[in-house]
């Protein structure tokens, strides 16, 4: 990724109210999420952004590693928002990348619940919330986004069957300052309107292509198999299982699979407090 693809985002015309009135630029990061923390932690304000060439030390759901080439975006913003908000972050961010890939590629993204972004059944991208909460104050949260843009993603063993990336599925080069410009865009709108109690559930449900599919679900060492019926007001899965008992299910403690699916893909994604990305 070029090292002035902040400067490139800028130029091209960021109008945004909250995010990305401050970004941050680094080539090579350990990792964006743990830096995001730090600037929170410090007094940081609401809507910084911190953008990664690459990163050397990205961290999955459930200690899984994720590929961090150059060539793609990883980012985290800053956000501070109320307790009954912040469950909505992960959920509005789906729909914010769903949209930039739609406006900036011409491709028609779709989600696996919680939040692994899919292009032709395949991931080519995660979200990670990490948030401090003291009682019922939220100090802040952290928004990770990893899309993968320019992946290779045969030339990687470990996801070769499993990933893609924007480019290959788009039959062309598609600017990364224009998918993040488009991002930081979308992210700010959905997180005002939620601020304004608009749910972006009706159009990440839209996007979820789990939805009427038999899927097994791996909660605290049980295997559970079932239809994936619906969601809830929090974005929970619910999962009918075979003796008609409905089961929901919560992102951070759940692994989802098809049905005599052998790996998961390793393009982390999760929804909810500490459970790990980027």
């Amino acid at each position: 990724m070029p090292g002035n693809l902040v400067s490139a985002t800028l130029r091209g015309g960021l109008f945004t109210r909250l995010v990305g009135k401050r970004i941050l630029y680094f080539q090579e990061i350990p990792t964006t999420m743990n830096e995001a923390s730090r600037l929170a932690q410090d007094g940081a304000e609401e809507g910084t952004v911190v953008v990664a060439g690459t990163q050397t030390a990205s961290r999955g759901r459930q200690g899984r590693s994720w590929v961090s080439r150059e060539g793609n975006l990883y980012l985290s913003i800053i956000f501070r928002p109320t307790l009954e908000v912040l469950p909505m972050i992960s959920i509005l961010a789906g729909v914010a990348a769903a949209r930039a890939i739609r406006k900036t590629a011409g491709l028609e993204p779709a989600i696996k619940w919680p939040n692994d972004v899919m292009l032709g059944g395949k991931k080519t991208g995660g979200i990670l919330v990490e948030s401090a909460v003291q009682g019922d104050q939220v100090s802040y949260a952290i928004l990770g986004i990893g899309l993968n843009i320019d992946l290779d993603a045969q030339q990687e063993e470990e996801i070769a069957n499993s990933a893609t990336a924007i480019n290959p599925e788009a039959g062309k080069t598609v600017p990364p300052e224009d998918v993040l410009r488009q991002l930081l865009h979308d992210l700010d709108a959905l997180y005002i309107q939620a601020t304004l109690d608009v749910s972006p559930l009706p159009e990440w449900e839209t996007l979820l292509e789990t939805l009427g599919q038999s899927i097994q679900a791996t909660w605290r060492n049980e295997v559970f198999t079932g239809l994936a019926e619906g969601i809830d007001n929090l974005g929970n899965l619910q999962l009918r299982l075979g003796d008609g008992q409905l089961m929901t299910l919560t992102a951070g403690d759940v692994t989802l699979h098809q049905p005599n699916a052998a790996t998961e893909s390793q393009i982390p994604s999760t929804r909810g407090h500490h459970a790990g990305n980027l």
